[in-house]
């Protein structure tokens, strides 16, 4: 099993930083559990930002505070699950056993805990993916970052580029694109914000 360890090689040190054990009570009180502990760990050790530039975490205390984003993203999935309850396999917090929000991803995907266990360690996250069916990952908030950052970093290098377009580009052109990153595999990088 992956570790923090794992995604401090990654991204680096995390910025220095000074967590309390109290920044997690108002959310935890909301929920009505305590959340998996290496969410929390990450959370308090890098903070509020993005992962590989690509997917967006938040902590309790960050300039975009977990509590306010989960209860937007409870209300308005909550409200679209009610009006189409036989459409989708999950519901959302508060309702019992809903999904609970920790981030999304820039390519339009919301991500949620599953409080399918007593052991929040031992949740699952699902993956709301914009247009179709939701994933399950069956794993740790640290392993499902891992699989992320692995899934970005092991594309190849036109990874993002329609493919009709690459006859009519130069080869220096795709080059060109690679090395300002708009195309091809993504470093493992965290940004605090």
């Amino acid at each position: 099993m992956a570790g923090m360890d794992d995604l401090v090689r990654l991204f680096g040190p995390p910025p220095v930083r000074t967590p309390s054990p109290d920044d997690w009570a108002e959310v935890e009180r909301h929920v009505g559990s305590v959340l998996p502990a290496d969410f929390k760990a990450f959370l308090d050790a890098y903070g509020t930002g993005s992962i590989c530039g690509e997917l967006v975490v938040f902590h309790p205390r960050g300039s975009s505070p977990l509590l306010d984003r989960m209860r937007q993203i409870h209300d308005s999935f909550g409200r679209s699950w009610r009006r189409e309850a036989d459409a989708y396999p999950f519901r959302f917090h508060p309702d019992p056993g809903g999904l609970i929000s920790w981030g999304y991803d820039h390519s339009g995907d919301e991500h949620f805990f599953w409080p399918c266990d007593s052991d929040p360690d031992r949740w699952k996250i699902v993956t709301n993916i914009n247009g179709a069916e939701p994933e399950v990952f069956e794993g740790s908030f640290v392993d499902f970052v891992l699989a992320f950052v692995m899934r970005l970093r092991d594309v190849d290098q036109y990874h993002g580029i329609d493919p009709d377009a690459l006859e009519f580009l130069e080869p220096e052109d795709l080059d060109e694109l690679v090395e300002r990153g708009e195309i091809g595999p993504v470093e493992p990088s965290f940004e605090p914000f």
